[in-house]
């Protein structure tokens, strides 16, 4: 064998056999996984003080005409509270009157002059601006004084108050009898009030929660009206709460 040819055949053994034991460290080295750690730091359950103080503003859908006492909305949510935190006490005080417009309940708060003491404010207000015909700005000007006071009574916390949504009395008999076929009319300028209410508490960093689509069903569901034909009834309100609830325990928590 020539000693060129012979370098060569030596030169292309030893890159196989360097290959070889390349691969047979390879097959032999141990991967070890990272070990997964899992998170130490978890979503504190605050535990709530011993009494919880709710206040409620509004009207005739916070004192709930034509239900019972235990049957209206606050009440209920009330009871639906002490049921989830047995070990907390809740105090309610209402203050609402059928027909009470924004400027009546600016007025009945200034008289009352409650203490700010409360860890939680609900507010529904404005039907009877729409109902009496008053002119929208005395709304606009009204709604934003009462949240403001909803937040003082909070201890100054917005994330205390709640805001609802008017409910549409155009889809009770009430609406499509006495009003005289109004009901579009009423609906729209219904309408009109929620949209400014749900766009100043987006603005301001307050919940908004909407319940009007529930009094919509009125007509199809003659169970969500009180007898008078006007008002949600009990089941109505059950509905309310169930759609608050989950903002209602974020608020308290905080």
């Amino acid at each position: 064998m020539k000693p060129h040819f012979k370098q060569i055949v030596i030169v292309i053994l030893s890159i196989f056999l360097l290959s070889c034991s390349s691969d047979e460290a390879t097959s032999q080295t141990v991967i070890t996984p990272v070990p997964i750690i899992p998170p130490t730091t978890q979503v504190p359950n605050t535990p709530l003080p011993s009494t919880i103080n709710y206040l409620a503003l509004g009207d005739s859908y916070t004192i709930g005409q034509s239900v019972c006492e235990t049957c209206r909305y606050p009440e209920q949510l009330k009871s639906s509270l002490k049921t989830i935190y047995p070990q907390t006490s809740f105090s309610l005080k209402i203050i609402a009157a059928t027909g009470w417009t924004t400027s009546n309940l600016i007025s009945a708060i200034k008289t009352q002059n409650p203490d700010p003491n409360y860890d939680l404010v609900t507010l529904l207000i404005g039907v009877n601006n729409q109902y009496q015909g008053r002119d929208f700005s005395i709304y606009e000007k009204e709604f934003p004084e009462l949240v403001t006071k909803a937040i003082t009574l909070a201890k100054g916390n917005k994330k205390s108050v709640i805001v609802l949504s008017i409910p549409d009395y155009a889809y009770t008999p009430f609406g499509t009898t006495q009003m005289q076929g109004q009901g579009t009319k009423i609906s729209n300028e219904i309408n009109q009030y929620n949209r400014f209410a749900e766009n100043y508490c987006i603005t301001n960093e307050v919940v908004f929660t909407s319940i009007t689509d529930i009094t919509q069903q009125g007509l199809s569901n003659t169970k969500l009206v009180a007898q008078d034909g006007l008002h949600p009834s009990e089941l109505a309100y059950s509905l309310f709460v169930e759609r608050i609830l989950p903002k209602v325990k974020l608020a308290i928590q905080n």
